[in-house]
């Protein structure tokens, strides 16, 4: 066997959201060179069909190795990879995972180093795959993945991830984008697009279809003239949708023997529901935890509806409920509990069985008292972070018995803090009781991720949804019966169509409203659909029969989850035959990849479960994703080498990191903080008697177009709580604030747009974009760029967030590191304000007349505004708004 020699490693990393990112080394990327890089997405009826294809060439005059590493949604499955080098093809082959871990076992034998890494993060996985390249041999690497958009709160999401690291000669990405309902509205985003470089991003639409290309040029991808080959593409790219939807709220669509039918009908009444919290408050939670976790509860029992009836139960080594029965959601009710869940104070045990058995018996109580009202649902969320400890520990046991007592009557859905809880344990619990388990992250926006799953849950809109198609029809149906049906959600049924099936298919959805029973009907004309899905730029062969088959592995691998072991080995045999029939890589399937002779024969890829993931420290960065880099030493037997990781050490830990000073116990001093602080008196006494006070910025800078004083510096004096500031129905624009006089700057500000309905909530930590009841968490100084209808919203490094429109008022935001720094409010474009426009500082755009100045004095005068005095004096600020570190300027100021 020809050995290769040993050479320098230099790794290309392709990671993948919804589409890729590429990487490589810094200190190696002039020897191997990307000079193209496409990815190619089509999503055709929501199931997305990405191939991604990568071209490297070997610059260097020794052999130099290759690693191409890529990261995928979790719900996707890779179909194909193949590797070209030299004009001879590598593909990767798709077995029984047994089979697989036979021939890789093997190979470990032989001394080969032949495993794919398998890792997980917070919205993916990972696939990676190496080979050693001759000297100026190039190699085209390709892959093919497929999975199916879930509708979350009212909108689709296809998130890419962009990062060359060194700019690509021909970079070209392609999203088509085919729904025959109709595109009800489509919005991109992106955490690297500067610009210059939205130039190169363009956005086509019509009815049914879009498309959506991001073709940048070198001189675009540079991060400046003199670094030719540093990029300025290091982010992520989201393609953001939802399509139209009819009365009934059901549509079916047909192609080439296969139908799909999708159900989300709007304008439906929410159902009442009895919730429960169940809150985990043992010594694990003890800090961030527990502070995030009554953060996010205040918000929720703030977001319950008026005929909601709701409890609280926390516990440790016991359980405690807040009331003796569930209450109505009243604003006293709300109120008082929102000062228990302030109290709850972290220590203890973790008693997850009888906390959740306490839950149940207060429902059944109050059923046996008919306190529930008619037709509502009753929910209980579980949050905890860690396995049971104290009371019933064994895990089966604790399963059982909350499957006995909950008798199919509630759903429960529980939520693992962290990773010390065992997922799998809770996903069961979940998915035994009509529910279903998220895992939420340690980060600073675990807050958000408890709401956010609240959203999804809190207003059901159906009960007992099943599906009904005519028996001499249909075939091989995926699961057709629905316990809830959630507000921003989609039922999703597909199945065969029978040789001799009718020319129209028609169905009809059952289901439960608050107080009466429903029926939907929906038809199809089969040779209409057919035509329908006829156009090859938009669609790939045979997608539907794809879809089906995606849809029916997923299901059978969520129900092995909850059965026992002679139905769960059947269930299993049923989604490896169609793994295998469908070339997809699922947790019973892995993917062998061949290699060229001399080198390893064979790496072995396979689908990560959630609960490997347990008691991995995960951090995460940009909109919250981690990329995982695992590397192996490939190559024949011989001398080590040094091992070359395909990310730069710097990039270990993605999130901004605190000084060490900073994550200090409160209760430790330390010598040398005495003398810090008398060193800091000793400077401040210096510098009052040879110094001036610097100067300091004002609260607000109001530009005044069109008035004798060009611009207004407002200063907030008195504390006045959370204060309106500005609002226009006109502009359709509020901004609210609370300015902390004391700090001299905002601790939040708050923007509310009615077209479109969104909501920007800044605060010294991050910046929250809320929209259809979604909330995404932004850093400050992390580049983003968002185009919605009537609304583009950008962030430079600098900390500027602004939102603007072509006929609005631009609203900014800045996080500002000068004197006095805080959260500052900027205004452009203040001409555009209405005629209606109101508030503390809206004021100043009404019925304004500036008096002549004084004659004793002519830094000051007299401001009159809708009658009322206000005395203006000329000072020096500091003018904030083109960031730190601030110019100074003469500004008339007021006070208020």
């Amino acid at each position: 066997m020809k050995t290769p020699a040993p050479g320098r490693t230099c790794g290309i990393v392709l990671v993948l959201l919804s589409m890729a990112t590429l990487q490589t080394l810094r200190a190696q990327k002039n020897d191997i060179d990307i000079y193209s890089l496409t990815v190619d997405s089509k999503v055709s009826s929501r199931f997305a069909h990405t191939v991604v294809t990568s071209r490297v060439v070997n610059k260097a005059s020794t052999l130099q190795e290759v690693t191409f590493q890529m990261e995928l949604p979790k719900k996707a499955f890779i179909t194909n990879f193949s590797m070209i080098i030299d004009g001879v093809t590598y593909p990767g082959n798709i077995k029984e995972k047994a089979a697989a871990q036979e021939q890789y076992s093997a190979a470990v034998a032989r001394g080969e180093s032949a495993g794919l890494v398998k890792a997980t993060g917070r919205k993916t996985e990972q696939f990676q795959v190496s080979v050693s390249v001759a000297p100026t041999a190039k190699v085209t690497f390709e892959l093919v993945y497929e999975e199916l958009l879930v509708r979350h709160l009212g909108a689709y999401e296809l998130l890419l991830k962009v990062q060359p690291q060194q700019v690509v000669k021909h970079l070209q990405m392609d999203i088509y984008i085919f729904e025959p309902q109709g595109i009800s509205f489509l919005e991109t985003e992106s955490t690297f697009m500067t610009n210059e470089l939205a130039e190169a991003l363009t956005t086509s639409q019509n009815k049914t279809k879009a498309h959506v290309r991001f073709k940048p040029t070198l001189s675009q991808q540079q991060k400046s003239p003199g670094q030719q080959q540093d990029t300025v593409l290091d982010g992520n790219f989201i393609v953001r949708y939802d399509v139209d939807r009819t009365v009934s709220g059901g549509c079916i669509q047909i192609e080439n023997g296969y139908f799909v039918h999708y159900f989300a009908p709007e304008h439906l009444a929410t159902i009442p529901k009895n919730v429960i919290f169940v809150i985990d408050k043992s010594g694990s939670m003890r800090g961030r935890k527990i502070q995030q976790t009554r953060e996010a509860l205040i918000k929720i029992l703030g977001d319950l509806g008026a005929r909601d009836q709701f409890n609280l139960i926390s516990f440790s080594g016991e359980a405690t409920q807040w009331k003796p029965q569930l209450v109505p959601a009243s604003a006293k009710n709300v109120n008082e509990a929102k000062s228990y869940a302030t109290g709850i104070q972290a220590q203890g045990g973790t008693n997850i069985n009888d906390a959740i058995l306490m839950a149940v018996q207060l429902l059944e109580r109050a059923n046996r008292e008919e306190l529930l009202p008619a037709g509502s649902v009753t929910l209980i969320i579980l949050l905890t972070d860690g396995d049971p400890t104290a009371g019933e520990t064994n895990p089966s046991r604790i399963q059982k018995n909350v499957q006995e007592a909950i008798d199919g009557q509630h759903s429960l859905f529980c939520l693992g803090f962290g990773f010390d809880v065992s997922y799998t344990f809770l996903e069961k619990l979940a998915l035994d009781n009509g529910g279903l388990a998220r895992r939420i992250y340690e980060d600073s926006d675990s807050a958000l991720q408890l709401q956010d799953f609240y959203q999804e849950v809190a207003n059901p809109l159906m009960t007992s949804v099943a599906f009904e198609y005519p028996s001499n029809a249909v075939e091989a149906v995926t699961q057709d019966a629905f316990r809830l049906f959630f507000k921003g959600s989609e039922l999703v049924v597909a199945g065969k169509l029978r040789d001799q099936s009718p020319d129209v298919l028609s169905a009809k959805v059952r289901g439960q409203l608050h107080m009466e029973n429903v029926t939907f009907v929906t038809e199809s004309r089969v040779a209409e659909q057919e035509e329908a899905f006829r156009s090859p730029r938009y669609i790939f062969h045979s997608f539907m029969e794809r879809l089906w088959a995606y849809l029916t592995i997923q299901q059978l691998l969520e129900q092995t989850v909850s059965t026992l072991d002679a139905e769960k080995q059947a269930l299993e045999a049923r989604a490896l035959n169609l793994s295998l029939s469908y070339s997809f890589v699922t947790p019973l399937t892995s993917m062998v990849i061949t290699k060229p002779e001399g080198q390893e024969q064979s790496q072995v890829a396979e689908k990560p479960v959630e609960n490997e993931n347990r008691h991995r420290n995960v951090h995460s960065a940009g909109v919250f994703d981690k990329l995982y880099s695992f590397p192996t030493r490939l190559g024949p037997p011989g001398p080590l080498h040094p091992l070359h990781l395909p990310y730069p050490s710097h990039r270990t830990t993605l999130g901004p990191m605190l000084p060490d000073v900073m994550s200090r116990p409160s209760d430790t001093s330390f010598p040398d903080e005495a003398s810090h602080d008398m060193d800091l008196r000793i400077k401040e006494t210096t510098t009052a008697t040879t110094h001036p006070a610097p100067i300091q910025p004002p609260s607000v800078i109001l530009p005044l177009p069109g008035q004798s004083v060009d611009r207004l510096c407002v200063d907030l004096k008195r504390s006045q709580g959370p204060t309106n500031l500005l609002s226009d129905p006109g502009q359709g624009i509020e901004v609210t604030g609370h300015y902390e006089t004391e700090k001299a700057h905002f601790s939040w500000i708050e923007v509310t747009f009615k077209k479109p309905q969104l909501q920007v909530r800044a605060s010294p930590e991050h910046v929250v974009v809320t929209r259809s009841r979604r909330s995404s968490a932004y850093k400050w100084k992390k580049t983003l760029y968002s185009v919605m209808p009537g609304l583009k919203m950008t962030m430079d490094k600098a900390g500027l967030l602004l939102l603007s429109s072509p006929d609005r008022v631009t609203i900014g935001l800045l996080s500002w590191d000068g004197p006095g720094e805080g959260l500052r409010l900027l205004l452009r474009d203040t001409d555009r304000f209405s005629s209606h426009i109101s508030g503390t500082l809206g004021q100043f755009y009404q019925d304004v007349l500036w008096e002549p100045l004084a004659a004793a004095d002519d830094s000051k005068r007299t401001l009159k505004v809708q009658g009322h005095d206000h005395s203006a004096t000329r000072e020096l600020k500091l003018d904030y708004q083109e960031g730190p570190p601030g110019t100074e300027i003469s500004c008339w100021s007021v006070e208020l």
